[in-house]
């Protein structure tokens, strides 16, 4: 079975290797990567590891600011995924737990009887209270997250979609596929969620805006969930921000997307699993003098933006501001005074 991913990168460079080397664990075995404007070093270790055959890297070929949409619109046509039997669209705080079997992509597979499509729900781990940034595995330092079958009030949950090669596909969506809204109803593709049950039809035909990209989640994580590392620690989370260009001089800085991802109410260590498999993986990897140094110079420069950051007071009141905020997310805390219990 030949399972390629997809992803866009920017300053992701102390998380690759543990993101390749994890998803190698479980079945994947080509990577394509498209970068834009890395400062940290991020580029030059996906050239290195694209000189030994480990990922296909190229650079973003957008030329507006649809980064992502572009990039997979041209990934259709590369090599790797032409030849691929399966597609995985995904960013590099993802990682995708499979509860059956061997754990593997494949027996993801066979355990939802070999479908076009295979969309799995989101479960956003929670920051925890972890500050620091540390060089090891993110997968071992955050355990904590929402209640998975409900987030921010909302039991309808995103979703990111692996692709079988027979899926009638128009285009690849960053969370799911899509197929032309003309293709006859006996040509719709088998589409099932993580448990291997027929995904809503709402869902199946991108019928209404609020379910183009996720769907109820309960019961749908019996054979996989889909573990999001969104925050990491706060040193990073600041350094994720800074990444994303925002001016924060010139307006208050919202905490909403933090709040949203760092409710720690469910405790779930099950993808730690694979942490030897992984750890061992990871240390090969870096046994090549130049890709341990390439991973050890993304590191460096990781920690020097985030003392360039701290010592600016708009990103110390932001540091301030997220050590601060409550753990439940907004909408639950609205809801809570709705009803006179907050």
């Amino acid at each position: 079975m030949r399972i390629t991913a997809v992803t866009c990168v920017k300053n992701e460079g102390p998380f690759l290797l543990e993101w390749i080397a994890y998803n190698r664990l479980i079945g994947v075995g080509a990577h394509l990567f498209y970068s834009n404007d890395c400062t940290d070093g991020t580029d030059m270790l996906l050239d290195a590891l694209a000189a030994r055959g480990l990922v296909h890297h190229l650079p973003n070929p957008a030329e507006g600011r649809n980064y992502q949409m572009e990039a997979l619109k041209h990934a259709q046509h590369h090599p790797s995924v032409r030849s691929a039997d399966w597609v995985w669209v995904a960013d590099v705080d993802e990682f995708l737990n499979i509860h059956v079997g061997d754990h593997s992509i494949a027996a993801l597979v066979a355990a939802c009887n070999n479908p076009a499509a295979i969309s799995v729900t989101f479960q956003f781990f929670a920051n925890d209270g972890v500050e620091r940034f540390e060089d090891r595995p993110v997968i071992a330092q955050f355990s904590r997250s929402h209640t998975p079958d409900l987030w921010c009030g909302e039991s309808a949950i995103e979703v990111k979609t692996l692709v079988h090669r027979d899926f009638p596909l128009q285009y690849f969506g960053a969370h799911r596929p899509f197929f032309r809204k003309s293709l006859p109803p006996h040509r719709q593709p088998r589409w099932c969620d993580g448990a291997g049950r027929p995904v809503p039809g709402k869902f199946l035909v991108a019928a209404n805006p609020r379910r183009i990209r996720k769907f109820p989640a309960a019961g749908a994580r019996r054979f996989a969930t889909l573990n999001h590392y969104a925050l990491r620690s706060l040193e990073s989370y600041l350094v994720k921000n800074d990444r994303g260009d925002v001016n924060r001089d010139n307006r208050a800085f919202d905490d909403t997307y933090w709040r949203e991802r760092n409710d720690p109410a469910f405790e779930d260590r099950t993808i730690q699993r694979h942490l030897p498999a992984l750890e061992a993986a990871l240390a090969e990897l870096k046994a090549d003098p130049e890709i341990g140094r390439l991973h050890a110079h993304c590191v460096a420069q990781h920690r020097a933006k985030i003392a360039q950051l701290l010592a600016q007071p708009p990103y110390q009141a932001m540091r301030d501001q997220l050590r601060a905020a409550p753990t439940l997310p907004p909408q639950e805390e609205a809801l809570l005074q709705r009803l006179g219990l907050g």
